[in-house]
């Protein structure tokens, strides 16, 4: 591969994860150097999958962008091709060293498609079937950057990906209903007498009471997710608890998120919600160095 090509691939990976304002990546600056080069390409290519859903509003086009991505993946990871996109450019190098499979990218893609698809979930079981695609596989090739050694610890990664997703559901439902998607549960919020009409106008359109009700079903929602961040933990092999303080820090910091979310659910159909950034620096310092999380 030509050097001044994969520089440019890495830099553009680079900022592409700085740009996002993403908890991840505060996770990511305490790595050595070639793991925060492969965990960075990485999450690009997370990002261009995902942002495909959220941006391209003609379910056909975002077919074939998908379409194109599944052929990438397949050039990066034939030994003497080189993909065209500068995320699986990045990544590349970093195949072999870290034992990298096609099959979880192709998941990734997989999930996404199934957002084109559907934009409602009719049970808790549905929805974690999707969170699988789109973040259990993710924590999976995650946590072999990171330096697994323990099998062990790929139940956990999928657990913590889990987590990691309801967090942004919570988080996200105002954003979501903007584009007509809910990703709660359809017989939870009937269980918390929520219409979706009322989710999808934002309580605009809400029957006396929504706000009670809805702080209730998120409360819910995120006594749930802070639950899962404990039984992901406690699935970690302790052998691997060091190499795995990245993604100890994201729960730390997502943890910290529900809590603040816990005082005033309903902030989340007006606002985004993310913690300072000096908060989330903090919290990943002290997994860093203290290893509380």
């Amino acid at each position: 591969m030509n050097a001044p090509h994969l520089h440019h691939a890495q830099a553009w990976a680079a900022e592409r994860a700085a740009a996002s304002g993403s908890s991840f990546y505060y996770a990511f600056l305490f790595l050595p150097p070639q793991q925060r080069a492969a965990i960075t390409a990485f999450y690009a290519f997370c990002r261009e999958i995902d942002d495909i859903v959220d941006e391209v509003r003609e379910p056909s086009v975002a077919q074939a962008k998908l379409a194109w991505w599944r052929q990438q993946v397949a050039l990066a990871f034939t030994p003497g091709r080189t993909a065209d996109h500068p995320a699986l450019i990045a990544l590349q190098p970093h195949i072999a060293p870290f034992g990298l499979r096609p099959e979880p990218l192709l998941a990734v893609i997989d999930g996404c498609e199934l957002d084109l698809q559907q934009n409602r979930w009719l049970d808790y079981a549905a929805l974690t079937q999707y969170c699988h695609l789109v973040a259990g596989v993710v924590g999976e090739v995650a946590a072999r950057i990171f330096g697994q050694t323990e099998p062990g610890t790929t139940a956990y990664a999928h657990r913590l990906g889990l987590a990691l997703q309801l967090t942004n559901i919570i988080r996200d439902v105002g954003e979501d209903a903007l584009r007509g998607r809910i990703y709660l549960p359809l017989d939870e919020l009937k269980r918390f007498d929520v219409r979706p009409r009322e989710l999808l106008t934002l309580g605009q359109q809400a029957e006396p009471g929504f706000e009670a009700r809805f702080a209730a079903l998120m409360r819910f929602q995120i006594e749930r997710a802070l639950a899962t961040y404990d039984e992901a933990v406690q699935l970690l092999p302790a052998a691997d608890r060091a190499r795995q303080k990245p993604g100890l820090m994201m729960a730390s910091i997502y943890r910290a998120l529900l809590r603040s979310l816990a005082r005033q659910p309903q902030r989340v159909l007006r606002e985004r919600i993310s913690l300072p950034p000096l908060r989330k620096l903090w919290l990943a310092w002290k997994v860093q160095a203290l290893g509380r999380w």
